[in-house]
């Protein structure tokens, strides 16, 4: 059994990866951590692990070592922290934002500030496992992507890869619990219920990952609409040529055909004809499908995920088992819930 420790583990992706790991049938879970809530049991934050765990949180300071430690922490505390971390584990997987980047000059440009540890930049493996598989073999540092940068990256690689794209518009639409669980005026019910509010048309830090990914400057939005879980993003892509169907067919079979999680849906009639988050809940399927526009070299293409799962801890569980040579889908075959 592979012994591992989720630091951080009383927020929502903290508490979808402990739901992960308490059913893995090749990890074992040794402790979590809550400065808030040390002390107490960790079903107190996740009421849907009653009876599942008798874990209690501990502080980050009465962290002993373990095989695989899981960082699930405030921004900013990976990179202040690091060192007392790393000294638990020989293999960090960090759900956080501090190392996705490898230019410290796009981190302060994104973040405001500087990076606390500029030369820890470029250590750590991009954690989508359909771009890097084969570095996440043999990491001991992993850095997964922000849930925004996942849905919109595995839109857009394809046509990016295959040199077809000219400039690309993103629009995602967020549910709220990408926010996290603590509360801001945002989150307030009476402002947040009913609301569809753009929070980020410009300068979404989401933007530096997709970009260094792409290769390629995009443009990008973020909306919050009234949903708890799930990323929708819509993107309007500008092709170099004229395409039909079946070349884009090809380009994205191509890219995704023997992926386990990536999934094209493109039906000819029915209300789920294009992607849709509400239908990937508790799953880590990313679904993929494109719309080509007859009058213009425009594509549209939709792309979908469970924010907490594809876009943090299901991501995360996915690049442990690559990792450790396990098959790549262990512990991570729940399939979504219809109707949800």
């Amino acid at each position: 059994m592979i012994r591992v420790s989720i630091a951080g583990a009383s927020g929502y992706a903290g508490g979808e990866l402990l739901r992960l790991l308490l059913a893995h049938p090749d990890a074992e879970v040794h402790q979590v951590t809550s400065e808030r809530l040390a002390g107490k049991y960790a079903h107190r934050a996740h009421p849907n692990l009653r009876t599942l765990t008798r874990h209690r949180f501990h502080t980050l300071d009465e962290l002993t070592e373990c095989d695989v430690l899981f960082l699930c922490l405030p921004h900013g505390e990976s990179s202040r922290r690091f060192d007392d971390l790393s000294r638990i584990a020989p293999r960090i997987i960090d759900l956080g934002a501090d190392f996705r980047l490898d230019d410290p000059a796009e981190y302060e440009r994104f973040q405001d500030r500087p990076h606390p540890r500029p030369h820890l930049l470029g250590r750590f493996v991009y954690g989508i496992a359909e771009l890097n598989r084969d570095a996440l073999r043999n990491a001991h540092l992993v850095a997964c992507a922000g849930c925004n940068a996942t849905a919109s990256i595995l839109a857009l690689h394809p046509l990016y890869r295959a040199g077809v794209a000219d400039s690309a518009v993103i629009e995602v639409k967020v549910g709220s619990s990408e926010a996290g669980n603590r509360s801001t005026p945002g989150s307030h019910h009476p402002e947040r219920s009913g609301a569809m509010r753009s929070y980020k048309p410009t300068g979404h830090r989401h933007l530096a990952e997709i970009q260094a990914v792409l290769g390629a400057p995009v443009h990008f939005s973020a909306t919050s609409v009234e949903m708890v879980r799930g990323v929708l993003a819509t993107c309007h892509v500008f092709l170099n040529r004229d395409l039909d169907d079946k070349a884009l067919w090809r380009i994205y079979r191509d890219a995704y055909a023997t992926e386990p999680f990536v999934r094209i849906v493109k039906e000819r009639a029915g209300i789920h004809r294009y992607p849709d988050p509400n239908l990937l809940a508790g799953a880590n399927f990313c679904d993929v499908g494109f719309e080509r526009d007859p009058l213009a070299r425009r594509v549209v293409v939709m792309s979908a995920i469970d924010n907490l799962m594809k876009g943090a801890a299901g991501q995360a569980v996915q690049a442990f088992n690559i990792m450790h040579g396990l098959p790549e889908t262990r512990g991570l075959g729940f399939p979504g819930l219809h109707p949800a």
